[in-house]
């Protein structure tokens, strides 16, 4: 298991598109990845999870990835989330 606090760096947060993008991006690999803010724990591949979080500039999470391609998730989504990927 691989994991990591971000900071996320998106000017608007973690709205409709950038949920989606990074939805995207986190489908891309085959690991269980998972965001966690405060008390909540959602599947980083589910829309409907990740906008329940409602995250904004400059919040903290920790991503969890778990499975054969685990580092390069974390990598993947911290990348997006920090701005670095567009």
């Amino acid at each position: 298991m691989t994991k990591k606090d971000i900071v996320i760096r998106l000017s608007g947060g973690l709205e409709a598109r950038p949920v989606a993008m990074l939805v995207q991006v986190a489908s891309q690999f085959d690991s269980s990845i998972y965001v966690e803010a405060g008390d909540k724990r959602v599947n980083a591949k589910s829309i409907m999870g990740m906008m329940s979080l409602g995250l904004d500039l400059g919040e903290n999470v920790t991503v969890t990835a778990d499975g054969s391609d685990e580092e390069a998730a974390v990598l993947g989504i911290e990348s997006y989330l920090s701005g670095k990927e567009k």
